[in-house]
């Protein structure tokens, strides 16, 4: 290294990315110096507990006075920098990674609700979303009801009660790509004074970023978009610090009520209440903690995700369209496609590309949908979503398998429908695998 020093002086690296754009802030938010090295992708930090300075400091950052790391349980350098891309990315306050999807959701609303209350949900969410409220969440005691049409007030109203702890839904449901108007379910989750949960998965903050429509807290499956390559699972919880905890009329105990008598994390912590609540209350407590090499395979994928949304969504609606012609379909659920009953919404909130996550109903039942998947060579017979490899499965003998008859009736889930999850392969590649499937 050479010891002679400039004649003119030497401009910093930034680290405040406020202000920059969403694709600068994908790239670079939440990244600290090495300075150890001078390495420019940030270090994996392999490592399960920290150093505490003295006596002292282990004290404070145990009682919560310092903010020092404790145990990568609660907290990672590594999934430090993930969560602060993904909350520069949605406007949120704060963000927590956790181990999947799942973990996102469970640890999201049992920061909530406890035994005895109760949480309302849209109707059309991910089949593993349902089947964790309907068989672990009535084991701990907390009750879900679903309204089928989110624009009906009264519907609302009828489902809600004192014991109402949250309001959950998904900007774009997989697999019928029938978009929710989360601005409409926000009015009402305002009306009544109940936090927004909506899982933003499919759409991801390219598309949409629900606190600016009223959420209060976002949920991603982060294996899906955010990371793209489907090498790792991982999820992530996003606090919009927008809730007012104090003037509900609904208690929060977790957020609300210290610990051993000390002030509550809403005294404490005004705009990341939530998220502190999660973090320290329910993920440090259950522990479903992001590995640092899966946090770090997480902030790398985040790196591109709009370079990889646009061919996502490119593709998606070029084969969307392509497919609603064809003689062999008989339906395409894609809310982009003019016909489609969420046509006008999807125009308005995503400007005609609804994702890449949507269904296509074959003719021929479940005999013409098992010729169909097992003729297919480019597109991965598979579960997962939101890989840069496209996918199909078969939800009526897959994810939905276990749902009544009657259920997968009303959710639309009929013998010949597949859901595909387009990727960024060249799309005539994709539409020549299709056609020789379908043809088969």
């Amino acid at each position: 290294m050479s010891d002679a020093q400039p004649d003119h002086e030497v401009a910093a690296p930034e680290y405040d990315w406020d202000g920059y754009s969403f694709d600068t802030r994908q790239v670079h938010a939440g990244e600290y110096e090495d300075t150890v090295s001078g390495a420019r992708v940030t270090p994996i930090a392999m490592t399960a507990g920290y150093r505490f300075d003295s006596f002292d400091d282990a004290r404070g950052r145990f009682s919560g006075e310092g903010d020092g790391l404790i145990y990568s349980r609660q907290r990672n350098p590594s999934g430090s920098v993930a969560e602060k891309r993904i909350a520069s990315l949605e406007g949120g306050t704060e963000a927590i990674v956790v181990a999947s999807g799942q973990a996102a959701i469970t640890a999201a609303l049992l920061s909530l609700a406890q035994a005895g209350d109760h949480i309302v949900s849209t109707a059309s969410i991910y089949s593993g979303t349902r089947i964790l409220f309907a068989r672990s969440f009535a084991r701990f005691g907390v009750t879900v009801d679903y309204v089928w049409d989110e624009s009906d007030d009264a519907e609302w109203d009828r489902v809600i009660t004192p014991a109402t702890k949250a309001i959950f839904s998904e900007t774009i449901p997989n697999p019928k790509n029938d978009i929710v108007d989360i601005a409409q379910v926000s009015r009402v989750a305002r009306r009544h004074g109940i936090p927004f949960v909506v899982d933003n998965t499919v759409a991801s903050p390219f598309l949409i970023r629900p606190i600016e429509h009223g959420a209060d807290v976002v949920v991603h499956s982060a294996t899906k978009f955010l990371s793209g390559h489907g090498a790792a699972l991982s999820g992530v919880i996003v606090d919009g610090g927008t809730f007012d905890w104090a003037g509900s009329d609904r208690t929060y105990p977790l957020i609300e009520h210290g610990v051993g008598g000390g002030p509550s994390f809403l005294d404490r912590f005004p705009t990341t209440a939530y998220a502190r609540a999660t973090r320290e209350a329910v993920v440090n407590d259950i522990g479903p903690a992001l590995s640092p090499f899966n946090s770090f395979l997480l902030h790398q994928g985040i790196e591109t995700l709009s370079l990889r949304m646009e061919r996502h969504l490119s593709n998606s609606l070029t084969i969307a369209a392509w497919l609603e012609q064809h003689p062999r379909v008989e339906s395409v659920d894609y809310a982009g496609l003019p016909g489609n009953p969420a046509f006008a919404l999807a125009q308005d909130l995503y400007g005609g590309r609804s994702g890449s996550v949507f269904s296509v109903t074959v003719k021929g039942g479940e005999a013409g949908a098992r010729r169909f998947l097992d003729s297919l060579r480019v597109i991965s017979r598979m579960t997962n979503i939101g890989d840069v490899r496209s996918m199909a499965l078969h939800p009526a003998t897959t994810t939905h398998i276990s749902f009544s008859q009657e259920l997968r009736d009303r959710l639309g889930i009929s013998p010949g429908l597949i859901r595909l999850s387009i990727g960024i392969e060249d799309v005539n590649d994709l539409i020549a695998d299709l056609d020789a499937a379908l043809l088969a």
